[in-house]
């Protein structure tokens, strides 16, 4: 190997941290050609993940480096429901190999390269009346700079929620739901208000009220967008789910 491609290497290696991807756009920002990336990988130093992703051999790859390779790729991508919950201690059980719950703003398919090492599902979702480059109730996860997008505990209660009846059992949404004590009744309130989903408005507000959550006592109910006066019906494998307004 030439001085030069050494001395990149080097540098490479000294601003990579182990187990963190690296696309192609950002190894040229470094310096590193795709022709000069396409060598170390052929040469070992660096390990070919997918199309125009490396990382360093011999290392395990780390979640949230590589979720937020993902988010730049991804418009809205983010940690949410169950698996938001879960990162803030809200859960049920703990899963021997729990699936990381990831929605998005535009239909897409997650990498070979990261289902492979992180079980994964991803749904497109339009709950809130928002924009994928201003979502609600969004952040960097503990506001961290350079952790990845996550939901709040409340939006991730309304994305647990509005899964109910498609992929989500209603039973264990319950069960976790009773878990969400901490919730802030304002921020909860704002993404109401702004919920498209007649079905996650009402089944949040039942659950509230069936639990006693002290959040629950807190809404202005006509203020929210609970639909019409008429129940609202949905029949799934768990059986007859009926919300009334």
């Amino acid at each position: 190997m030439t001085t030069t491609k050494r001395g990149k290497l080097q540098s490479l290696y000294t601003r990579l941290p182990g187990g963190a991807p690296v696309t192609s756009a950002q190894l040229t920002d470094m310096g590193i050609s795709a022709d000069l990336a396409v060598h170390y990988a052929r040469s070992g130093w660096l390990k070919r993940l997918g199309r125009g992703v490396y990382c360093r051999p011999g290392e395990p790859l780390s979640l949230q480096p590589s979720l937020v390779v993902l988010q730049k790729q991804i418009p809205g991508l983010h940690v949410g429901g169950k698996t938001a919950l879960d990162w803030y201690g809200v859960r049920h059980y703990v899963s021997q190999q729990a699936v990381l719950h990831l929605y998005g703003w535009v239909t897409a398919r997650l990498p070979d390269w990261f289902v492979q090492h992180f079980p994964s599902e991803y749904h497109r979702k339009r709950l809130f009346d928002e924009a994928p480059e201003k979502m609600l109730g969004v952040g960097h996860f503990e506001n961290r700079d350079g952790a990845p997008e996550v939901s709040t505990p409340e939006r991730a209660l309304l994305e647990l929620l509005s899964e109910v009846g498609v992929r989500q059992p209603l039973q264990e949404a319950r069960e976790i739901a009773e878990g969400t004590h901490s919730l802030r009744a304002d921020v909860l309130t704002e993404l109401l208000k702004r919920c498209t989903s007649v079905k996650t408005v009402r089944l949040c507000l039942r659950l509230g009220r069936e639990f006693s959550l002290p959040w629950a006592g807190k809404f202005d109910e006509t203020t929210l967008p609970k639909g019409s006066g008429r129940p609202w019906v949905s029949k799934s494998k768990d059986g007859l789910l009926v919300l009334k307004p």
